[in-house]
């Protein structure tokens, strides 16, 4: 027995080689940056886009400020940096990718962002 303890490893060891894509691992965000070829081309748009800036719920509980360098830092109450990640603009439509590993998306509509079941406003 002891010559075939070291064959089920191997094929187990093997196994996760062969399919890393199985083996569910959390992204980073230097993985996220490269699921978007156009990541560079989108970061000099954001540097010039009229959404960058702090967002707000009506009642001011959950805060999301679009950096110009494609993060978000959203708090939520007294939770400052609740959720923080990297965001896409195409058109009105916005795409939320969560350092945790969740995605999110929302649509700007008359100076109002729609986003997860919330309706933000612009700080000014």
């Amino acid at each position: 027995m002891t010559a075939e303890a070291p064959t089920p490893e191997a094929s187990t060891e093997g196994s996760a080689t062969e399919s890393p894509s199985v083996v569910p691992s959390p992204q980073t965000s230097s993985d996220r940056q490269t699921m978007n070829s156009n990541q560079a081309n989108t970061e000099a748009d954001q540097s010039n886009n009229p959404y960058v800036g702090m967002w707000v719920t009506e009642d001011g509980y959950i805060r999301q400020e679009l950096l110009p360098n494609n993060r978000y830092d959203e708090a939520r109450g007294d939770r400052k940096s609740a959720y923080q990640g990297r965001y896409e603009i195409t058109g009105n439509r916005i795409n939320y990718w969560d350092d945790t590993g969740f995605t999110a998306d929302g649509e700007f509509r008359d100076g109002v962002l729609y986003h997860g079941g919330y309706v933000f406003y612009r700080e000014r």
